[in-house]
């Protein structure tokens, strides 16, 4: 059978069972998985030298005869170096080899090779270094640009050319027919998918080098387009699926309730505020269930927001779901809407450690209890509602797209909004979150001010904790953050049971508690109300803190070891100051820094604006981390990086929209079949359903 390129690796020339056992590990199982393994980079080797050409230091390509090799054996460093001489009719350049003693045994003293490395100055000579090194008469790699490719799945580089030569030399790569419309790649003046295919891996004379290695070849380019827009249409599917049947509940926004509105407010709403709170009033009132992201910085008011989304469902008889990630959070988000919303409404805390549980299962069940705020504990198979019709998932990026999907089956199509305080650039959020709409609040509230933000080394500990001191004789309170409760042999890093409780004594004279995951849920109510009510004035504690908390009266951050955190968690935590009138610090103490942390922490003190933040975080750590477990297991992409390429993702979201209304008038596309088949299975393993 020919080779075609969805066909298993196995059927590839040079893969046995073992190797494609090795490859499917990094997720490569077919041809085209191998065909997307681009190369790591490109050499100009078109230009032969003569030796006699080589004057200075530099790269070279050169035919030239290899003779009087020997080994030498470096005892001190445990090296092998193979030391010879280059020789052609112009003169002789010596050459050097490190840790390649079967060189000895591969070249033929006096033969013609072709030879591509390095030159450098030695004193007052120059020699070549680390040369490839291929007999001219079966020279595959000279003459021409050639591809350089890292090594997958534990194969090395030259094994890795050798399957695409095969791959390459088997397929017709010119004839392959694009699913993506003609009129799109004219659009974008793209190739066909197996020129890009061809270009990237066999690059002509005439390609430009400085464009393969930049990935901004034509051929690049189409492989980037292709991936984002196969993303792109299959988010737009998955929303279909979610969003394709009509909600039974309705809601009437009359006058009445918007008074309602007014009345529950502690402050006027930022302009930012109401444009958002609009977004969603129009979704809820929409007969197509609402699909909505909600983004905003530390302390923009999104809790107040979903509060009046929530009085508008329970408003009309109806019932509403708050989850949150942590129990320390839910508590805090129910106290802070039990506030906004009583005695109007009933409301109910669920959580794992929550007493009265029964009793509010009752009520949920029988729609007594109009809103529950909660953690997972929401989601459990002994929690149900009467008529559900609007739930509100905090900090989206700590839940699996599995767990919002179960509390939608809560109810008939009800209305979900999510919402994360953590900043998500655009090209993030569209790659991420493509399949909800995007609201953001890009304003703060009146009076807040910016956190004054110091980075500071560890040695300088002491003068930190007395100027704290100060601060607290004031009657401030203040947070001291640690990554770890207890030390630790491997991670060298402070933590609660040796600095945290040094700190504790040091400052005896102010009342201070301890808080952590370990802190039971009564416990943690009361500390939390002591620190609220400005009894205790110094809270030692973990990131448990991150998210949520708000007490007005806190004005100083610590965090020690910063160097152990992420930028936007560091942003989160210094958020929790800067919350009343009063002028906030947050003093970062770190240890030993990397390149990437020294990066980091320069970031977090040049600016409190989170959405910067998030954009520098995408930069320095790239999409891996932050796709959090919405994207866990293999890459999103092969080719594209959503950070360098955001202008294609740009593109090929504007044209998925178009594709995706044109499927609907016409259903033989064999590209939008194809996604459509995958995006169901997706949605279908996620839902638990069917699509």
């Amino acid at each position: 059978m020919p080779l075609e390129i969805d066909s298993p690796l196995t059927e590839l020339r040079g893969i046995g069972p073992v190797r494609a056992r090795s490859l499917a590990t990094v997720g490569l199982r077919t041809v085209r998985d191998l065909l997307h393994h681009l190369p790591l980079r490109y050499e100009d080797r078109r230009q032969l030298s003569s030796i006699g050409e080589v004057e200075e230091e530099g790269i070279y390509s050169l035919t030239a005869r290899v003779g009087e090799l020997k080994r030498i054996h470096i005892r001190r460093r445990g090296l092998s170096v193979v030391k010879g001489w280059l020789e052609d009719e112009t003169g002789r350049l010596p050459a050097v080899w490190f840790n390649r003693p079967y060189l000895i045994q591969q070249v033929k003293d006096g033969e013609q090779y072709l030879l591509h490395g390095r030159v450098r100055r030695r004193g007052s000579r120059l020699e070549m270094m680390n040369a490839s090194c291929e007999p001219s008469s079966e020279a595959l790699l000279g003459g021409r640009i050639v591809a350089i490719y890292n090594s997958v799945g534990g194969l090395g580089p030259g094994l890795v050319r050798r399957l695409l030569r095969n791959a390459l030399d088997e397929l017709p790569l010119q004839s392959f027919a694009d699913e993506i419309p003609s009129s799109f790649r004219l659009r974008h003046d793209l190739p066909s998918f197996g020129e890009a295919l061809a270009q990237v891996h066999r690059p002509g004379d005439s390609a430009e080098v400085g464009l393969l290695n930049e990935r901004r070849s034509p051929g690049h380019r189409r492989l980037i387009y292709g991936e984002f827009l196969e993303l792109q249409v299959e988010l737009g599917l998955l929303r279909s699926f979610e969003i394709r049947d009509e909600k039974r509940h309705r809601y009437e926004i009359g006058e009445e309730l918007r008074t309602g509105m007014r009345e529950v407010l502690p402050f006027r709403l930022t302009a930012a505020q109401e444009r958002v709170l609009e977004e969603i009033l129009a979704d809820m009132q929409s007969p197509l269930p609402m699909l909505r992201l909600l983004q905003g910085d530390v302390g923009s008011g999104k809790t107040i927001i979903a509060a009046l989304a929530l009085m508008v469902a329970m408003g009309n008889g109806l019932q509403g779901a708050f989850m949150a990630p942590t129990e320390l959070l839910a508590e805090q988000h129910f106290s802070a809407l039990k506030h906004l919303l009583e005695p109007r409404f009933r409301l109910a805390l669920v959580t794992g450690s929550g007493a009265r549980t029964a009793e509010v299962r009752r009520g949920l069940a029988d729609g007594r209890i109009q809103l529950a705020v909660g953690t997972h504990a929401l989601i459990q198979e002994t929690v149900a509602f009467d008529r559900l019709a609007l739930a509100v998932v905090d900090e989206q990026h700590r839940f699996g797209v599995e767990q919002r999907q179960v509390l939608q089956e809560k109810g008939q199509r009800p209305d979900m909004l999510v919402m994360t305080a953590t900043p998500i650039p655009r090209s993030l959020a569209l790659t991420v979150y493509g399949d909800l709409s995007l609201s953001i609040i890009d304003e703060l509230p009146p009076g807040r001010r910016a956190v004054i933000t110091r980075v500071v080394p560890q040695d300088r500990r002491g003068s930190v904790l007395q100027w704290l001191a100060e601060r607290l004789e004031r009657g401030g309170q203040a947070y001291v953050v640690f990554p770890m409760i207890d030390e630790s042999s491997q991670i060298p890093c402070a933590s609660i049971a040796d600095q945290g409780e040094a700190v504790r004594k040091l400052l005896a004279r102010w009342p201070s508690e301890v808080l952590h995951g370990r802190v039971e849920a009564e416990e943690r109510e009361r500390i939390m109300a002591s620190f609220g009510a400005g009894e205790t004035r110094l809270l030692v504690a973990t990131t448990i803190i991150e998210v949520g908390v708000d007490v007005p009266r806190a004005t100083v951050m610590i965090i020690d070891s910063a160097e152990r955190f992420g930028l936007a968690q560091l942003h989160q935590l210094r958020g929790r100051v800067g919350r009343g009138d009063d002028k906030s610090y947050c003093v970062a103490l770190h240890g030993k820094l990397t390149a990437e942390a020294e990066q980091r922490l320069a970031v977090f003190a040049a600016t409190t604006d989170g959405f910067r933040i998030a954009e520098a975080d995408l930069e320095i750590r790239g999409p891996g981390d932050l796709l959090g477990t919405r994207q866990a297991g293999e890459p999103l992409f092969r080719v594209a990086d959503i950070v360098a390429d955001r202008k294609w993702l740009e593109r090929s979201r504007i044209d998925a929209r178009e594709l995706l209304v044109a499927a609907k008038e016409e259903s033989s596309n064999p590209f939008m079949k194809r996604l459509e088949e995958r995006a169901r299975i997706r949605y279908e393993r996620l839902a638990g359903g069917s699509a």
